[in-house]
């Protein structure tokens, strides 16, 4: 058969121009059949299916696929993106659970044909089976194979980013992407001296303290790993000149803040990138804004949009085909898909980021390294003798980060489940460790307890009307009085005339707390328009992550456990998660809770507790 040579194809763009190009090659044979997937024809193909039109070989019309079909392929909110693939059969249907699931509706009229599919009809070529093979085995024996990302503890001086060099290859048999947190605290300082930048006047912000401490951090840094200054004085430079810029306008907005904090990750990729390719080991270092990663506008806890997964798939992988080094990419950070202005992922995004590329790139492992042994039994600085957790399922560490585990950013736990990628966190200062291992599903079988996770002051609004009862509309006013102010709602429980709920204590990235007077005031004013509102402050959320399938034995032992200690629990709720119970109590009386749960469920016998739990799973 004569060989036809493929034709350019349009590439898709989003609001700011990023070009999303087309991803590596990967044969049928080569995608991993592990959840449910959307297809985009690209190395990351578990994530999106998008497809606008597919023309096969041998002149069948366009017109010939089911209209259904080609509705479903032509979504119009997602981004489309070109590529070459190779099936043996090819399935024009959207409703798959996996890439096993595309072999069905017209098998054999492909067998041993390539389509290159675009969003426009008609740009379909047809190949040699075996050349894309080759090439697909080509990425895939050559391409990058798991993410490692390491928290600003992790590289907060010299002499910890010579270790992290030395743990990372470490592993010679690993291909990594390296993503990195801004040095120790240099996060928290930068925003101090945006702030104290407000009211000291242009000629005083040299003499800020923080902006002092950051580069006295860097230029140290840099001097003792023995590499060029000139790495990171442009941006040192440049961070004096935005601080001056606020000064002189006193004022630090939103997208002011993201562009000033944005400067701790971009030093310590630059300066760990350095320090790699000074002892020998090639990398390359990337800013997130600048290679696909595209968000909402909402500064300082922007959202990544699903264009950046095959953009970020075609820069790395692009990059590392064609000149292999290890990349080094900021994490935390984003680019707003509309203003093209830097943006951030929220207080521990850089898990994300991790997560995201794991995704993007179809990883074999998503790596995250912090200073502790995993995620925890509960807060060692509650309870010093908490253990590790060897094994979480993505709900329960989606719902222990959301309630106030420091371990995981909240929103980390979705393209790893949506990717169906296992995530590893494992301590930096203890490489040893066997860390926690995060994955779809685990053997819950005797499984109680996983996790006991606090969130501190916490404020709780009960909401009473008489008029509930049988109102159609109430639930809808009062939540819709939360969106309009938007302020972020934890649990909720109801009953015939009354709701119970918690505020979020912290607008996530903002060092403001959401109890602050006036805004409760405004809340509770326009709230008091359609109900009674009582106000009750300074409340702790205790939940309790585990299996809870197995939820009265948990609220069994719980509830004995508080009653014994003397604590009143003020409000109970089920996540729809089905894997965590909170438990609203005082503050004052928080911590003692937690120390007291935590005896009983995790060093206390529990053989009769498992027992029952068995008797139980054997009656279902």
């Amino acid at each position: 058969m004569e060989r036809n040579r493929t034709k350019s194809v349009p590439h898709a763009r989003c609001g700011c121009g990023t070009d999303l190009g087309r991803g590596p090659h990967r044969s049928h044979k080569e995608v991993p059949n592990r959840g449910a997937v959307f297809l985009s024809f690209t190395e990351t193909s578990r994530h999106s299916f998008n497809l606008a039109a597919v023309a096969p070989p041998g002149g069948l019309n366009i017109e010939g696929i089911e209209k259904k079909t080609l509705d479903a392929l032509c979504h119009p909110n997602q981004p489309h993106v070109s590529s070459v693939f190779c099936f043996e059969r090819l399935d024009c249907g959207l409703s798959v659970g996996s890439a096993a699931g595309l072999c069905g509706r017209l098998e054999g009229s492909f067998r041993g044909r390539v389509l290159r599919v675009s969003c426009k009809q008609g740009n379909t070529d047809v190949l040699e089976r075996s050349e894309t093979q080759n090439q697909g085995a080509e990425s895939v024996d050559n391409g990058l194979t798991c993410v490692m990302k390491f928290g600003g503890s992790s590289v907060a001086s010299a002499g910890r980013m010579r270790e992290v060099a030395d743990l990372i290859l470490s592993f010679p048999e690993e291909r990594p992407v390296i993503v990195l947190s801004a040095m120790g605290k240099t996060t928290n300082m930068l925003l101090q001296a945006g702030e104290k930048a407000v009211s000291c006047g242009v000629s005083n912000v040299r003499d800020i303290n923080e902006l002092s401490s950051v580069k006295e951090l860097h230029n140290k840094t840099v001097v003792e790993l023995g590499i060029e200054s000139s790495i990171i004085s442009r941006h040192l430079e440049e961070l004096e000149q935005l601080l001056k810029g606020i000064a002189m306008m006193k004022e630090l907005t939103l997208r002011t803040k993201d562009y000033l904090v944005s400067f701790g990750e971009c030093l310590s990729t630059r300066i760990f990138a350095a320090y790699l390719n000074k002892i020998g080991a090639k990398a390359r270092q990337y800013d997130a804004f600048d290679i696909g990663f595209i968000t909402t506008d909402d500064f300082t806890n922007a959202d990544i949009l699903e264009a950046t997964y095959p953009a970020v798939a075609k820069k790395l992988h692009g990059d590392w085909i064609s000149d292999p080094a290890i990349p080094i990419v900021t994490g935390f950070l984003g680019k707003g898909w509309r203003t093209c202005a830097v943006t951030t992922l929220g207080r521990g995004g850089s898990d994300l980021t991790a997560t995201t590329i794991g995704k993007a790139l179809g990883m074999r492992e998503i790596q995250v390294w912090k200073d502790v042994d995993g995620v925890l039994t509960c807060d060692p600085k509650i309870y010093p003798s908490a253990e590790p957790v060897p094994y979480l399922t993505f709900d329960e560490a989606a719902e222990l980060a959301y309630f106030g585990a420091q371990v995981l950013h909240p929103q980390s736990m979705r393209p790893a489940r949506e990717g169906d990628i296992p995530v590893r966190v494992k301590n930096s200062y203890n490489p040893n460790a066997p860390g926690t291992l995060i994955t779809r599903t685990r053997d819950m079988s005797e499984a109680v307890l996983t996790s006991i996770v606090l969130k501190r002051n916490v404020t709780m609004l009960d909401i009473v009307s008489t008029r509930m009862l049988g109102q159609y509309g109430f639930l809808a006013k009062v939540f819709s009085t939360f969106e309009g102010l938007g302020i972020s709602v934890d649990v909720v429980a109801t009953s015939e005339v009354s709701i119970s709920l918690t505020l979020d204590p912290s607008k996530l990235w903002s060092r403001e707390l959401i109890q602050q007077a006036s805004e409760l005031d405004h809340v509770v004013e326009e709230l008091e328009k359609i109900a009674v509102v009582n106000l009750l402050q300074r409340r702790s959320i205790i939940s309790l992550i585990g299996n809870v399938q197995r939820s009265s034995l948990i609220l069994e032992k719980a509830f004995y456990v508080l009653r014994t200690n003397g604590v009143n629990v003020q409000m109970i709720s089920q996540g729809a998660s089905k894997v965590n119970i909170s438990l609203i109590v005082n503050d004052s009386e928080a911590e003692q809770c937690v120390r007291a749960l935590h005896t009983a469920f995790f060093e206390s016998d529990l053989s009769e507790l498992v027992q029952d739990c068995r008797s139980q799973n054997g009656s279902v």
